[in-house]
């Protein structure tokens, strides 16, 4: 859970996890003992699930999460944006809470309610419920969006310890939007091209490794989304084409 943020920042949440690299400071209280975590992170740019989200510049994010012992989390991410795409807005806030438990020594399970938001765009707001389950190195989950619109995302990971201390990521998502992606009209509203394609693919390789007390991580990512559609988006077809991104983070 803790690591969402960098996953996020690299992959957009679809990809790459890395739940080792975040660290926590305990505070035992009369109602049991509380995790309270601090990421800072810096990046090349913020990939989310294969397409940019700062038009191909750097990303500053950070992140306070609150995880009691029960297994119940709170926590908030913010970064940069690209403010042509959502309305005037440069900054990306979210908002989660959830519960994470074990259902075997070996297998880990992950439920969160998520609200994203961006000041100045409130239009752009939306709501989803994630489910997740861990287990011998894989993650499987489901994503689904349901305000205001609806789509599913799934996904599956994979997460191994290579030698000398790195870590390798891969992962494979799927969007499956409901509606058409896309629709481009001239001045005179005649639709010069319609991407009826409902479903869209994301994957990701990933590399890390910690140096000299930060976390760095190298990570491929790409998409099948045509650049039509792509461009429809963002104004600039490149956004969702191959990237290779290096992050560093500290965790506090």
């Amino acid at each position: 859970m803790m690591m969402k943020k960098l996953a996020l920042a690299i992959v957009g949440a679809s990809t790459v996890g890395l739940s080792s690299l975040a660290a926590a400071e305990e505070f035992p209280t009369s109602v049991g003992t509380f995790d309270v975590s601090m990421t800072a992170t810096l990046a090349t740019d913020y990939i989310w699930r294969g397409q940019s989200q700062t038009a191909g510049a750097g990303a500053i994010q950070g992140s306070l999460d609150i995880a009691h012992e029960s297994g119940l989390y709170i926590g908030t991410w913010a970064s940069n944006v690209d403010s042509e795409w959502t309305g005037g807005s440069s900054v990306e806030i979210d908002y989660y809470v959830g519960y994470a438990g074990s259902i075997t020594d070996d297998i880990g399970y992950d439920l969160s309610w998520n609200t994203y938001t961006y000041p100045k765009a409130s239009d752009l707001t939306s709501k989803e419920v994630i489910a997740s389950l861990n287990g011998y190195g894989f993650t499987v989950g489901t994503k689904y969006a349901y305000d205001p619109n609806s789509a599913l995302y799934t996904w599956i990971g994979y997460d191994y310890e290579l030698p000398q201390g790195f870590g390798l990521h891969l992962a494979y998502g799927r969007t499956d939007t409901k509606d058409t992606l896309a629709v481009v009209e001239d001045n005179s509203g005649v639709v010069i091209y319609q991407d009826t394609k409902s479903k869209y693919d994301d994957w990701s390789v990933g590399v890390s490794k910690n140096f000299i007390g930060l976390d760095f991580l190298l990570a491929y990512t790409d998409t099948d989304i045509k650049s039509g559609t792509c461009e429809a988006w963002y104004g600039d077809k490149d956004y969702c084409d191959t990237n290779v991104t290096l992050s560093v983070s500290k965790s506090f």
